[in-house]
């Protein structure tokens, strides 16, 4: 396999010091001193000398809190006094004044010491993507089910971050997405998809606390052919050039630039790496994946786009790579959904006959309560209906994206026969320097 994270370990509470193995379910225990009493001689006293016990005091030590294999150990067991300040080295801006100017580190100082700040959410949330991310990178192998890959991942999720209805739990169904998917596939019920030696492999998945995402993805692969596609788009992604006042479309050029300067041979054939010119990285709105109305996109080719990157911004940069054409196409049975943030209210359909009106108004109505109450504006798959409870959904789910309250998000695919991969990063334009939350050991 593909995979530079061989040798990996996951987060422990201590640093320096190798922790032993992870019990099955690790949990928070006790250690006790040596017990065993001491003889000391006694003052002598009319001549005859003494002995008295002295007990030693019994002492408890509470005994390291490790994460379980698979990882299942809530993040507040191992970090407990949160996950602050943040795990991995943020990357300097060119623009060094802002780690140097008094007014920014004012500012910074303003945010990092209030408790409700976005920062401790941000970094639970990539602490915990990190942590599930390292353990699926070590385990997924050929031969498993998309489905088991990604209850894997999900289970891991909910039980590092604690799931809490809306206050923490899975930013947006796990993408597991073959050859050339580049997007927005996850498995739906009595899917017989199952990974195989010669695919390569999409793994994107998110986490949210408090509505605020990390969207993270990698790329796996056991066909060494494949390695400089691979190599291609991870480089891209860390391009690094990303950051306060840079110019979207001057960033998707030299994105693009690093992408396109790589070529695959598989077989006899030579190919060169294309940027899928259709699809992008964007700003993370609270509870939304997408930045909304007022989000941005950032290019992974090079267009006229003169936006700016703006402090206090929070981006998905995603870049994705192809053998084939270099766009993508919607195909195949869709999986993903999202509630508009400005969908219109619900209302009855006046087309319909009156007495089949109620019933149908009623299927909608009933998955609207749904969507409304487990994911908000948050998006979801049918595998999170079925887990609800929800049955015969599926013409709710239709007329509410007919009427514009729920979108809809099919597989995106680039030529048959062509292979595509993606990584992708979270970062965070804080006032003094650009902070890559999702960053981990792996890349």
């Amino acid at each position: 396999m593909i995979d530079k994270t061989a040798g990996i370990t996951e987060q422990t509470t201590t640093k320096d010091e190798e922790m032993p193995p992870a019990p099955p379910h690790a949990v928070e225990g006790e250690a006790d001193d040596d017990d065993d009493d001491d003889d000391v001689a006694a003052p002598d006293i009319g001549g005859e000398k003494k002995k008295k016990k002295k007990k030693k005091s019994k002492k408890k030590k509470a005994a390291a809190v490790v994460q379980s294999d698979p990882p299942r150990v809530g993040l507040s067991k191992l970090f407990p006094n949160g996950v602050s300040p943040p795990l991995m080295s943020p990357l300097l801006f060119s623009n060094s004044f802002r780690t140097t100017s008094e007014e920014k580190r004012y500012i910074e100082r303003e945010i990092e010491n209030n408790p409700e700040t976005t920062y401790s959410s941000i970094r639970r949330a990539a602490e915990v993507h990190r942590q599930v991310r390292a353990h699926a990178r070590r385990t997924i192998r050929p031969g498993m089910s998309m489905t088991e890959i990604c209850e894997n991942i999900e289970n891991g999720t909910r039980a590092l971050v604690e799931e809490d209805g809306f206050e923490a739990g899975i930013g947006f169904p796990t993408g597991v997405n073959l050859n050339e998917c580049a997007a927005h596939f996850s498995p739906n019920a009595n899917d017989k998809t199952y990974l195989k030696e010669g695919d390569i492999m999409k793994v994107d998945f998110g986490v949210q606390v408090k509505g605020r995402i990390v969207d993270s993805a990698f790329t796996l692969s056991w066909n060494p052919d494949y390695e400089n596609l691979i190599t291609a788009v991870q480089e891209a992604t860390n391009t690094g050039e990303a950051g306060i006042d840079v110019r979207l479309g001057e960033l998707g050029g030299k994105i693009q630039e690093v992408m396109e300067s790589y070529e695959v041979t598989i077989g006899t054939k030579t190919y060169p790496v294309k940027s899928i010119e259709n699809l992008t990285g964007h700003t993370i709105g609270l509870y939304q994946i997408h930045g909304g109305k007022a989000g941005k996109s950032v290019p992974i080719v090079k267009t006229n786009d003169q936006t700016k990157m703006e402090e206090g911004e929070y981006f998905a940069i995603e870049t994705f790579g192809s053998t084939g054409r270099g766009r993508v196409a919607e195909s195949g049975e869709c999986s993903h959904y999202a509630k508009l943030p400005d969908a219109p209210r619900l209302r009855k359909d006046d087309s319909l006959i009156k007495h089949v009106l109620g019933t149908l108004h009623n299927r909608r109505a009933r998955s609207l309560n749904t969507i409304n109450k487990h994911f908000g504006t948050l998006p979801f798959c049918r595998r999170y209906l079925d887990r609800v409870g929800e049955t015969s959904y599926l013409y709710g789910l239709q007329r509410l994206i007919k009427d514009g309250i729920v979108h809809d998000y099919p597989p995106l695919k680039d030529q048959p026969g062509s292979m595509t991969a993606q990584f992708e990063h979270t970062i965070l334009l804080r006032p003094t320097v650009k902070e890559v939350v999702s960053r981990g050991e792996d890349y």
